[in-house]
């Protein structure tokens, strides 16, 4: 990698909503500079950025492609982000290692459901904006209507730094707004009447510069040059730059705003913690090493790559060197320069660059290298799961290890064995997501799996307060079996003071409690005198907790209990652990179903964000499956975000409905909230599932 002054790096996401043209727009950069030398396509299956195969088939960006390249003495670092809310996570990801996040709209589409979240992330961020309008030689198009509907969703900070001469068949080029041009025919807008509002919003970052404005005396282009990146930095001047990468128009003038608005590494201020202290991250290449995994790949080779950004200091092959994720210090290996799926071997990496390594098993994304640790990288939580189980017998091994790489390559898809329901889940971001996860384990691990929807895991507890008996008595020649426990069951409200409740319901002859904080199980040995021996109560303990475990109405976990052990039965002889424990177990059984048992279903929070015109179909909607609207607020650009409560088994499949019902328009998150009380008739239908699913165990 050639030497390259911090100061001269710019690190560029491009994102937006899907099929708005980042990727054919950042091929041919590539091809504009030099980078490469081929005719690379989307549609032909040649792109640079979108090589893997799922991407070919699909023609849309999967996963983060970082690519390279040198304009105006600039060295760039571009990352061509996926533009489809499935695969956000990879976007997320790619806007915490760069200073620029270029926001690329469709000229016909307009401003799309991702293209708002990926300008909201970028905020969050705290990276520059720039907003790219593409595709300006699409027919049918409402430039004037697109800007304004920018500038009420995004504010007056956006401002076009270019307008384009003509649009559809008739785009022919791009006038300048900030060096006004003598031949502006064809403007869709008067590059005239943009200039004003244009110098304003630059100067507004520097109060002299607007002192001296006001009071009559304009800026020169010059001054205004050097104040554009101080703008942009500051989230005053937000540009907008038009072009049809398609047809070669504009993309020479997106190359030059970039050089010219884009932030250097040294423009964003970053922190990062040592020792729980948190100080400024500076971006100096002899300063002490700070450096992020953001990304992880597998290649078809089974060859792990490791994305690193480095904010600090150098990186270099064979360095010892802390990493987060590691125990002890791990060895360097080879870095690599990126430029698509083609690496090249470079000697080190300094602040500002973005480099790759291979075969690092300690590297995870959001690894932190050096003793300067970065913070962790926030991941949407995926929502949307499946059963899965391999289609041949003795696949399972083969499916874990391939699940395994995928959920190493990808944040946002989780893997988990739920204990209660014996099944392994995959969850994602949407059934898109999953589907990919699928194609990608037949083509890369030719595994083909089968999926099924999940079952929910309920909660079993009680209403009511109640008390009984069990004798465990078993005779059968030689020594036998006794055990004779007495119990009182009690509801134990969430988040109850155990003190305050131990000497609220006075338990006679209290010696101790026992609390289990995963089921918030409370048991209570306030056995006096002696009636079952203190080496027998641990065994009680064990009986009680294969009961939380199992259940008792419908298989499914017991929480927010408490048991007072205060009586029982012993034999000197017939009496074991064993006894005991099976009276433990039986007794919670019985007093269980005597206390008024209920299920308890998953509620999660979800936020839906639609149209203002289907907010009212959201309510109904909402309502209709028992679900608790909360309130509604804006989202800026003529859209509500509607936040609701609603059961889990409601919204399994809910994709597809928003999207019927929006037109595509419509997005949602979701959030667990807690377990409430299932209605009568849904838990009766569980209960009748579960008891035959029991006697067909049988």
């Amino acid at each position: 990698m050639a030497k390259v002054n911090v100061a001269d790096i710019r690190n560029v996401a491009f994102c937006g909503h899907g099929s708005a043209g980042k990727t054919t727009l950042v091929d041919k950069i590539l091809v504009k500079t030099g980078a490469v030398h081929s005719n690379p396509s989307v549609d032909d299956g040649s792109s640079i950025c979108d090589f893997d195969q799922e991407e070919k088939d699909h023609k849309y960006s999967i996963e983060a492609s970082v690519v390279h390249c040198e304009h105006a003495g600039k060295r760039f670092n571009l990352i061509d982000t996926p533009g489809y809310p499935d695969f956000v996570g990879q976007a997320i990801a790619s806007l915490r290692v760069v200073e620029t996040a270029a926001i690329v709209i469709d000229a016909h589409s307009g401003i799309a459901v991702n293209t708002r979240r990926m300008f909201k992330e970028a905020g969050k961020a705290g990276v520059g904006r720039m907003v790219v309008i593409s595709r300006m030689d699409t027919d049918n198009i409402d430039f004037e209507a697109l800007v304004n509907d920018i500038r009420e969703l995004w504010g007056g900070a956006c401002v076009l730094l270019n307008v384009p001469l003509g649009s559809g068949a008739d785009f022919r080029g791009v006038a300048s707004t900030l060096n006004l041009p003598d031949d502006t025919s064809g403007a869709l807008v008067d590059p005239n009447e943009i200039h004003d509002s244009l110098v304003e919003s630059i100067i507004e970052s520097d109060e002299a510069m607007m002192e001296r404005y006001f009071e009559g005396v304009s800026p020169t282009l010059e001054e205004l040059s050097g104040l554009i990146v101080k703008a942009v930095a500051a989230g005053t001047f937000i540009p907008i730059v038009c072009c049809s990468a398609q047809k070669d128009i504009g993309v020479s003038e997106v190359l030059d705003a970039l050089a010219t608005c884009g932030l250097a590494p040294a423009d964003i201020a970053r922190t990062a913690t040592k020792d729980g202290a948190e100080f400024d991250v500076s971006p100096d290449p002899n300063g002490p090493l700070v450096a992020q995994v953001f990304k992880t790949r597998i290649d078809p080779f089974v060859q792990k790559l490791s994305f690193i950004r480095v904010y600090s200091g150098k990186l270099k092959k064979d360095d010892h060197l802390h990493a987060s994720s590691a125990r002890k210090e791990i060895k360097m290996g080879p870095l690599l320069e990126v430029m698509g799926e083609t690496t090249t071997p470079v000697d080190h990496a300094q602040a500002g660059d973005i480099v790759a390594v291979a075969k690092m098993e300690d590297l995870h994304t959001g690894s932190s290298l050096g003793d300067i640790a970065m913070p962790p990288i926030e991941f949407p939580t995926p929502m949307v799961g499946l059963a899965v189980m391999p289609k041949s017998r003795g696949d399972e091994t083969k499916m874990s290890t391939a699940l395994h790489k995928l959920v190493e390559e990808d944040p946002t898809f989780h893997l988990e064995l739920n204990a209660q329901t014996k099944e392994l889940v995959i969850t994602g971001m949407s059934e898109l997501h999953l589907t990919v996860i699928r194609q990608r384990l037949a083509r890369r691990d030719k595994l083909e799996i089968d999926t099924r929807e999940p079952k929910i895991s309920f909660r079993e507890t009680i209403q009511t307060s109640a008390e009984g008996s069990y004798r465990h008595k078993k005779q059968s020649g030689g020594r036998g079996q006794f055990g004779e426990v007495h119990i009182r069951m009690r509801p134990l409200p969430r988040g109850t003071n155990l003190e305050e409740f131990c000497t609220k319901v006075n338990f006679p002859g209290l010696k101790d409690y026992h609390y289990d904080e995963k089921h918030n199980f409370l048991w209570v040995d306030a056995v006096v005198g002696g009636v079952i021996p203190g080496n027998f109560m641990p065994a009680i303990e064990k009986g009680f907790k294969e009961r939380l475990d199992c259940g008792v109405i419908a298989g499914q976990m017991v929480q927010d209990l408490c048991i007072e052990v205060h009586f029982g039965k012993h034999h000197p002889v017939d009496s074991s652990e064993a006894a005991f424990k099976t009276a433990g177990r039986m007794v919670f059984r019985e007093v269980f179903e005597k206390a008024r048992p209920c299920l308890l279903e998953p509620i999660v929070k979800i936020s839906i964000t639609v149209p203002e015109a289907n907010v009212g179909d959201v309510y109904s909607d909402m309502s209709s499956r028992g679900g608790r609207v909360q309130g509604a607020d804006a989202a800026g650009g003529g859209m509500q975000t509607v936040n609701a409560e609603i059961p889990l088994r409601e919204v399994m499949t809910y994709a597809r409905t928003l999207s019927s019902m929006t037109g595509g328009q419509g997005s949602y998150s979701m959030d667990f909230s807690h377990y409430d009380a299932m209605p009568g008739n849904i838990q009766q239908e569980v209960m009748a599932k579960f008891k035959v699913e029991d006697e067909e165990d049988e």
